[in-house]
């Protein structure tokens, strides 16, 4: 589905405030779409939420660029501490 990003979703606290059925639904509804092949994009606050659906997950801290956490190390606590700053920002080279 390359060059189609304009009919990619994006789920801003997808599940926040559902019922749990609500919430297994909406989950499997964006596993599926992930699984054709679609490119999902979700924004949650809910961490255990992310670690459960991410690859990967972008963390921002004040606007600044995002570090990358691909899904073998994603952890609560390594998602809190580059959203807080607490830890080593990468060095990009342009």
């Amino acid at each position: 589905m390359a060059g189609r990003a304009a009919d990619d979703p994006v789920g801003a606290e997808p599940t926040r405030g559902v019922d749990v059925g609500a919430k297994a639904r909406s989950t499997c509804l964006l596993r599926e779409l992930a699984r054709q092949g679609v490119g999902v994009l979700m924004v949650s606050s809910e961490l255990p939420e992310i670690r459960g659906m991410s690859d990967r997950v972008l963390v921002m801290h004040e606007a600044a660029s995002p570090a990358c956490c691909p899904a073998p190390t994603i952890t609560e606590e390594r998602i809190m501490a580059h959203a807080s700053g607490f830890a080593v920002q990468p060095q990009y080279r342009s």
